[in-house]
């Protein structure tokens, strides 16, 4: 009887996922549409976290967002107001938002605005930098100060305009596209930038802007393959927000990481995160570094496996393991075997090499235990001190105590409920 509840439950929220209709529909600045954020708020990724226990990118890319603000004009002064109790730190996915590696969020910052149109919801994301010296690998040096500024100027008010000429931009289409163009969502995003290009660029051409700063624009995406991993990222969380909360259902609908923890959060369980230690990542290195730089694993990205694509659909692109390490039939192993943990096949994004069958879609927490097979995840790796950037990408698994404690709090929830 039980499992017929929880049969039921997940069938709804695969339905739900499976349903899910994201689309672009404009940029906003932080502090004006995303719920919550206000001039000393401090939006970063993964499960809760204070300032002591942040790890070094967190902390360098908390360290920047100060600055950017204004609320800090140099490091010590950034520490020192991060330390006061003064700025309010809490995850992005609490504010319908998410963010990349460090994934810090702050009032001024431009936001994709991304909506379900199927169930009426919306997901925010900052616009990506690009690789290498970046907030989010929590650099905050002056260049990247002045990057995020010009993002701010620039970079946001152009797409908005040319987003005004164009209209809504259905992402789910995108990303079904990119799938099948050799892009995998999460760490080759190069389909998807192209694909956002040539959406935008005669939209960009016709803003009243100058053509200084049109072809700035275009530079800077043209320069920036994994521009369009800051709209998959929200098209996901859009995707899966709408699952949440269904009683009986063992769905994971959130997995993330802030350098220090990662965690998941189950839909039958509502906004309860259950963590554990992050794990490093095994990966290729920039050269000079190695696996003594690593910080443990970090962002919101693994949004992006926990609805169907990134890692589960690395056998769509199989390139990427030039990126984060392996071979190409370590890419198409690592989908099929995803199969094993999930509950549905996509009916959207498809795999090309595995006859166009769906990407496993749908973790199941019963799954990952009696299985002991863990979501599979290709991600990017920030040094761990402040300051330093990206070190290289590579391949990470949650750890299973996650999983394992999310199964016991629902056998425990389903005991109090007497339906055990």
């Amino acid at each position: 009887m039980v499992q017929e509840k929880i049969q039921k439950a997940n069938q709804e929220a695969l339905e739900k996922i499976l349903n899910g209709q994201p689309v672009l529909i404009g940029i906003g600045t932080a502090s004006e549409v995303v719920p919550g954020m206000t001039k000393k708020s401090i939006f970063h990724a993964g499960p809760p976290v204070t300032w002591k226990k942040m790890s070094g990118p967190l902390k360098g890319a908390v360290i920047g967002g100060l600055i950017y603000e204004g609320l800090a004009v140099n490091e010590a002064e950034a520490v020192a107001l991060a330390e006061s109790g003064e700025i309010s730190f809490d995850p992005c996915h609490h504010h319908n938002a998410v963010g990349p590696m460090a994934g810090v969020m702050t009032a001024s910052m431009p936001v994709w605005i991304i909506k379900n149109m199927t169930y009426g919801n919306e997901a925010y994301c900052t616009l990506n930098e690009g690789l290498g010296k970046v907030l989010r690998y929590g650099a905050y040096g002056e260049d990247v100060i002045n990057r995020l500024k010009w993002m701010e100027t620039v970079l946001a008010p152009v797409l908005k305009e040319a987003l005004a000429l164009s209209g809504p931009l259905d992402l789910k289409n995108m990303i079904a596209q990119v799938v099948m163009m050799g892009d995998e969502g999460h760490n080759r995003n190069k389909a998807g930038t192209s694909l956002l290009i040539r959406e935008l660029a005669p939209h960009i051409i016709g803003t009243n802007f100058s053509n200084e700063a049109k072809i700035e624009v275009l530079k800077f995406i043209h320069s920036n393959d994994h521009f369009f991993l800051n709209l998959t990222m929200p098209a996901c969380k859009a995707t899966l927000e709408a699952a949440k909360d269904i009683p009986y259902c063992t769905i994971v609908y959130t997995m993330a990481r802030n350098g220090t923890e990662f965690g998941i959060r189950v839909s039958g369980l509502g906004d309860r995160w259950f963590t554990a230690p992050a794990e490093i990542i095994d990966g290729l290195y920039f050269p000079g570094y190695s696996a003594a730089d690593a910080n443990p694993d970090i962002g919101d990205s693994t949004i992006t496996e926990t609805c169907g694509i990134g890692g589960f659909a690395m056998a769509a692109a199989p390139a990427i393991v030039q990126f984060v390490g392996g071979t190409p039939q370590d890419a198409i192993n690592y989908s099929k075997l995803m199969y094993e943990i999930t509950e549905a096949e996509n009916n959207t994004y498809k795999i090309p090499v595995l006859n166009f069958k769906g990407t496993a879609t749908g973790i199941d927490i019963q799954k990952v235990v009696e299985t002991n097979i863990l979501p599979i995840i290709n991600t990017g790796i920030a040094h761990n001190k402040p300051g330093v950037g990206q070190v290289g990408a590579g391949l990470v698994r949650p750890p299973m105590k996650c999983f394992e404690d999310a199964l016991e709090a629902f056998v425990l929830d389903l005991e109090e409920k007497g339906a055990i």
